[in-house]
């Protein structure tokens, strides 16, 4: 398919993060002259929800050196280093090749954190049963180990189109401990998924080499440094052109799957591209995780905040429950809300915003300046653990404050 100039530079536009950030605050600012139609904002709750954010880092970590908000810290559930544990095995591998396993576990691992529902659980040998994000980490970490994802019997620690082809929702339910009294959500649609990505992997040779591998992706990037320095920016990039084919289909345009794009009606009404809100919350999560395999392989990742917050349950819920954000229908928390819904466009747009406020007001706090705290950060420090703190005050099991129909890939 080939795009005129215009088409692919709305394309373009959309998959920008700084086009993410200044349409979220534009409907910020519509917001504060109360003129949104789902959401009242009240920016004199900012100061509470700030105070909030920055005493649990306080709590989380006393001294303040806070890592990124990524999938490695989901693999230290309970407080085991798993992946350092692994990555101990592997003290006379390349640098390079360790991050091109980073990057087979990373995405895989990722595109398999969808929902696990409210009864399953993962089981360690000896150890508690873990369950929710926690537990599909750990199991796709000992998936990985045992080279669930590789077509190579004597390479197992990858993940290639080979490998992911050949993989059946049986051996996937298998790996993860799926049975009667162990349910989990969705894996014929994980299998699927799979399944797409090892399509997407054989078709962008120039992003994950000749031989289909995840990890090639590490190549491509690195190829791209200068002076031994990469922008943020290009991770997306990369994570939005190589992995845009698999995402379930959604909005398009000229022909183009937007993957997580939406519709609100007071969105750049002028345009270019009208009325449409990007936010591509789990391309980013994994471009948070991979800048930490590219700085362990000697590069730097630079720009770091030119990405944005990301708009998903906890920090969402950290302002509608600290009363930053008011739905202005009342019954609106008891329904049953689509993610294509335009009042939860207005939440996750307000979100991204509001946490460029918030990450200001808690680095004052702290002392710290946007260099020494970058939102990725404040989000692990921060507003995703803040959030999940006070919805536990305020729910039982600590549910969000909206519910939200989604199939995995959003939120």
């Amino acid at each position: 398919m080939t795009l005129t100039e215009t088409e692919a530079a709305e394309i373009a536009l959309l998959r920008d993060p700084a086009t993410v950030r200044a349409r979220a605050h534009a409907l910020l600012a519509l917001g504060e002259q109360d003129g949104l139609p789902h959401f009242r904002v009240h920016p004199d709750k900012l100061e509470a929800a700030a105070d909030l954010v920055a005493a649990t880092i306080r709590s989380n970590y006393p001294t303040l050196d806070i890592p990124y908000h990524a999938r490695w810290r989901h693999f230290a559930a309970g407080g085991v280093d798993r992946w350092g544990a692994l990555a101990a095995t592997m003290a006379d591998v390349p640098a390079a090749e360790v991050a091109r396993r980073r990057f087979d576990l990373c995405v895989v691992s990722v595109l398999l954190d969808a929902g696990a529902g409210p009864d399953w659980r993962y089981a360690e040998p000896g150890g508690a049963p873990i369950g929710r994000s926690e537990g599909l980490a750990v199991a796709s970490l000992d998936a990985f180990r045992a080279g669930l994802f590789s077509g190579d019997p004597a390479q197992r620690l990858r993940a290639d189109a080979a490998g992911l082809s050949r993989l059946d929702p049986s051996r996937l339910a298998a790996a993860f401990q799926v049975g009667p009294g162990n349910p989990l959500t969705g894996v014929e649609g994980r299998a699927a998924l799979l399944h797409g990505l090892g399509e997407a992997l054989r078709a962008r040779p120039d992003l994950f080499g000749a031989d289909a591998r995840i990890g090639g992706l590490y190549d491509h990037l690195a190829a791209q440094a200068v002076g031994g320095a990469l922008p943020a920016t290009a991770i997306l990039a990369a994570v939005l052109e190589g992995l845009g084919p698999i995402w379930p289909a959604r909005l398009r345009l000229h022909g183009v799957n937007l993957g997580d794009v939406w519709r609100h009606r007071l969105a750049a009404p002028e345009g270019p591209a009208p009325g449409l809100v990007p936010f591509h919350k789990l391309s980013q999560w994994l471009s948070y995780s991979l800048v930490e395999a590219l700085e362990d392989s000697g590069l730097a990742v630079t720009d770091l905040d030119a990405l944005t917050g990301l708009p998903e349950y906890r920090n969402g819920g950290l302002f509608l429950d600290t009363g930053v954000l008011v739905p202005r229908d009342p019954g609106l928390p008891a329904e049953l809300l689509h993610v294509d819904s335009e009042a939860v466009v207005e939440w996750r747009a307000l979100t991204v915003a509001l946490l460029d406020r918030v990450a200001d007001l808690v680095r004052a706090r702290l002392g710290k300046t946007a260099a020494e705290m970058p939102l990725a950060r404040v989000l692990e420090g921060g507003t995703w653990a803040a959030g999940r703190r006070i919805a536990a005050e305020k729910r039982p099991g600590g549910a969000p404050p909206l519910q939200v129909v989604s199939d995995g890939t959003v939120f």
